[in-house]
């Protein structure tokens, strides 16, 4: 090979690497780059809507159903403890009836129970209650607890949503970089076999290396083809998230350049101390489980139940009338009350109470359990989380180095190949060492993105 053939040679693989790469996403045929007649759904038209990862994270929030779920549970717990309180007070109604009595010769009417064949009752009426549930108050602290472990839940929920949508989100930032970097590999291999053959036809190469070039077309045509699946497979699994119908028609900001920075091990465990949700929900779990024994023992109690009533129960709907069974006595007023109080004492139920406190226990016991473990669980996830995210960490700086040198030997590779001191093979597999690296840098990024997503599952947002 002449040095004028290699310098040629040289100048359009460095001319194919420095080549901007296409937007991502177009699956649009260019030089060297065959596109896959992929189906879409239908969606939206006109301009792609723009989505940073917070909005990803918000529109996942209405429409991710687990997520809604834990809403749902909250409000339902919310509306317990509203009922638990109202049980405590006392109840208020009003009842209106008319009363028909067949007449007879007994002017009181044939049914003896009425006091004239016509009655009207108009009654305003309360009801009350009072055991030692009344005194503990057990049942509101109950609904309580559900209430606060329901919100405990709801964060938990929250918070792996966003590790779900993080996930989701870098992948497709990252299948487009390595879209974008399969298609200008495609590029280059065509580029290459093009010089190649051209080399051949004027018996400056052997055969051998237009197989060589065949063949790592086909190969990174293959790739291009995958990655442009990988792709499409990405945006669908976001799409999932972000919409209520399926919509491809958005592009998402790739932000993965500006890392975050780890804290340090002692403010992220005072943080997994103050805010963790899982053992929030565990120890509420907990408390609600000793409210209900409590509970569960009232019922051995006595209860009383109070029922006042004020109005009026007479032959005509007026507040005096002439009372049909006594008429002499004339008129008589018809407002007035009465009350009636009943007291319950338990004797014998077969042992139903004494079974339901069981059972109370029972679950006090295995949320007690729970909540051990759920303290053992969070202290190790805890390390494991932080140590990946430091691992993480290192590898993003470790691997950006790499994809740096590797940019560097491609560079000095190609001026050596074009002094006719490396052969063209060499070229190639420096292209491929940086595609390489470039790829893993950016799994390496994504892989910090999410390790970090998962360490605030423990710690919230820092």
């Amino acid at each position: 090979m002449t040095r004028r053939s290699r310098r040629v040679l040289a100048a359009g693989l460095t001319a194919a690497l420095v080549a901007s790469a296409p937007a991502p996403g177009a699956a649009q045929a260019s030089q060297g780059t065959t596109p896959l007649p992929l189906v879409s759904p239908e969606g939206a038209s006109g301009a792609p809507i723009v989505i940073t990862l917070q909005d990803a994270i918000e529109r996942a929030r209405q429409n991710d159903a687990q997520f809604q779920a834990s809403v749902a549970d909250v409000e339902l717990a919310r509306g317990d403890v509203t009922q638990a309180k109202a049980a405590e007070l006392p109840a208020f109604s009003a009842t209106s009836a008319y009363l028909g009595n067949q007449a007879g010769p007994n002017p009181t009417g044939r049914f003896v129970s009425l006091d004239g064949v016509n009655m009207f009752r108009e009654w305003a009426g309360l009801h009350q209650e009072f055991s030692a549930n009344t005194f503990t108050r057990a049942p509101v602290h109950r609904a309580q607890a559900a209430q606060a472990a329901a919100e405990a839940k709801l964060e938990v929920a929250r918070r792996g949503l966003v590790v779900t949508v993080t996930k989701d989100y870098y992948a497709l930032v990252a299948a487009e970089r390595k879209y974008a970097m399969a298609q200008q590999a495609a590029q280059t291999a065509a580029r290459f076999l093009d010089v190649t053959q051209q080399q051949q036809r004027l018996g400056q190469v052997a055969q051998s290396d237009v197989i060589k070039a065949d063949i790592q077309y086909r190969q990174q045509q293959q790739s291009f083809q995958d990655a442009l699946i990988a792709m499409d497979n990405a945006r669908l699994a976001l799409a999932v998230l972000l919409f209520p119908t399926l919509n491809e028609n958005f592009t998402v900001i790739d932000d993965r350049a500006t890392v975050p920075a780890l804290p340090p091990f002692a403010d992220i465990r005072a943080m997994a101390q103050l805010a963790n949700p899982d053992l929030r929900s565990a120890m509420e779990s907990l408390r609600g489980a000793a409210e209900e024994v409590s509970a569960a023992k009232t019922a051995l109690m006595p209860s009383l139940a109070i029922d006042a009533v004020y109005g009026i129960e007479a032959n005509e709907f007026a507040l005096h009338s002439v009372y049909v069974a006594a008429p002499h006595l004339g008129v008589l007023p018809n407002l007035g009350y009465f009350v009636t109080a009943n007291l319950t004492i338990p004797l014998w139920d077969w042992g139903s109470v004494r079974a339901k406190v069981s059972q109370a226990r029972t679950r006090q016991r295995q949320a007690q359990t729970v909540l051990s473990q759920a303290e053992r669980q969070i202290a190790s996830h805890l390390f494991s989380m932080y140590n990946e995210a430091v691992g993480a960490r290192s590898a993003v700086d470790n691997l950006r180095q790499v994809a740096s040198l590797a940019a560097e030997s491609l560079r000095l590779t190609n001026l050596r190949y074009q002094a006719g001191q490396s052969t063209a093979l060499e070229v190639v597999d420096a292209q491929n060492t940086l595609v390489q690296a470039q790829s893993a840098a950016d799994d390496a990024e994504t892989r910090y993105r999410v390790a970090l997503a998962d360490l605030q599952t423990l710690t919230g947002t820092f």
